[in-house]
């Protein structure tokens, strides 16, 4: 994994988040970042985007970042060249942005919860426990299926109230 880099405070992003958005033309802006990643979302001309990244977005990428606020850093230093590339009459920031929106998410869902059905990362374990209890009626030998359903759904089940707890640590 490539070496982790150091961001400043999360005030001078913030500060630079707003003159950012000022440069922009944006209506609103909000924004959050907790220990695991961060989000921020504007409207500009009516329309609303949301910027969202992950630490473990940036794993996927071999990016080592410790903090959700590493993340907050990210997306503002990306708003800031996008801002910049229009400034520089390289794009016009409303088409741009309007030919992002349509980019597909990418899919970070563990093999564990895609087993379980899950397209998106669950609220919680409880979820996970849920989820599994269902599909286990139906799985089970007694219910219709197979022992080897069965039991593969058991070893996801249990590989993914692993990744919620860890994520939840």
């Amino acid at each position: 994994m490539a070496a982790t880099k150091q961001y400043a405070s999360p005030e001078k992003y913030e500060r630079k988040l707003e003159l950012v958005m000022e440069r922009m033309g944006a209506d609103e802006c909000n924004y959050n970042f907790d220990r695991h990643g961060a989000w921020v979302e504007f409207k500009l001309k009516g329309q609303l985007y949301r910027f969202d990244h992950t630490r473990e977005k940036a794993a996927a990428l071999g990016i080592k970042l410790n903090y959700g606020s590493d993340c907050f850093a990210q997306i503002v230093l990306s708003l800031e060249d996008l801002a910049r590339m229009a400034e520089r009459g390289i794009y016009e920031l409303q088409t741009w942005l309007s030919g992002m929106k349509y980019l597909p998410a990418p899919v970070l869902v563990p093999d564990c919860l895609r087993v379980l059905g899950f397209e998106e990362i669950p609220a919680s374990v409880e979820d996970v426990k849920a989820r599994f209890k269902g599909l286990a009626k139906k799985a089970h030998p007694d219910g219709g299926g197979t022992q080897e359903r069965f039991v593969a759904l058991q070893e996801a089940a249990d590989q993914a109230i692993k990744y919620m707890e860890a994520a939840n640590d």
